[in-house]
């Protein structure tokens, strides 16, 4: 019961690290990336197959419990987020440099692609993500019965290495640690799932708008 419970919440993070990991040996390999800009498309597409069809084994999305309160400070909680993210951005804050997503054909912007982006940030990466950093591991990291643990009894080194690790995972190191604490007191305070998955969203599709407005394509 335990082991198949990680494994719907663990397999489409890794599916999405896969996508990751296959883009950057292409393209070590010699593709351009107006040649891989799609693959970010089978990346959500087989993301979002994951997610459905386990769909009904994920209990703490089974309900949409959070009031207008909780509501709006996810809402708030994911655009300070995503302010501190475009700011948090100086050259040691950052692992690398990232490639970026640029929709650009000759010029034009290719908008089915931008939507696929945004759609696939705002609505389909945060319910992956919070179901693999959040619901799993934060609580994994303290009770191998990962479910009946509940979110505000997480431990601080079960905060402390979840945050550490989900701002790794970004090139932003430090925005990434910060988003990571927030969404991570959300949780732990609502016991809501959904409360840090809105949040999470709201980031994600605020920071889509922006890059748009500006052609800031290397934060995607």
């Amino acid at each position: 019961m335990v082991e198949r419970a990680t494994l719907q919440r663990v397999a489409p993070f890794l599916a999405y690290l896969f996508f990751i990991f296959l883009a950057d040996m292409l393209g070590r390999l010699g593709h351009a990336p107006h040649e891989l800009r799609w693959l970010y498309a089978l990346k959500i597409g087989v993301v979002l197959g994951l997610l459905l069809y386990w769909r009904r084994s994920y209990t703490e999305l089974a309900s949409f419990a959070l009031g207008a309160r909780a509501i709006a400070v996810a809402l708030l909680t994911g655009t300070v987020v995503f302010l501190l993210w475009i700011c948090l951005d100086t050259d040691w804050m950052s692992i690398g440099k990232a490639d970026g997503f640029d929709p650009r054909n000759d010029g034009r912007i290719e908008w089915s692609l931008v939507l696929l982006r945004i759609a696939g940030a705002a609505l389909v990466v945060p319910v992956m993500e919070e179901l693999f950093w959040r619901s799993f591991l934060l609580r994994w990291l303290d009770a191998a019965d990962f479910l009946a643990r509940a979110p505000r009894l997480a431990s601080a080194r079960a905060f402390v290495v979840s945050v550490l690790l989900f701002g790794i995972e970004h090139n932003l190191w430090l925005a990434g640690m910060v988003a990571g604490a927030a969404y991570t007191v959300l949780y732990m305070r609502s016991g809501s799932l959904w409360s840090p998955i809105l949040a999470h969203g709201v980031t994600n599709g605020v920071l889509g708008l922006w890059i748009i407005s500006g052609g800031h394509w290397n934060y995607w």
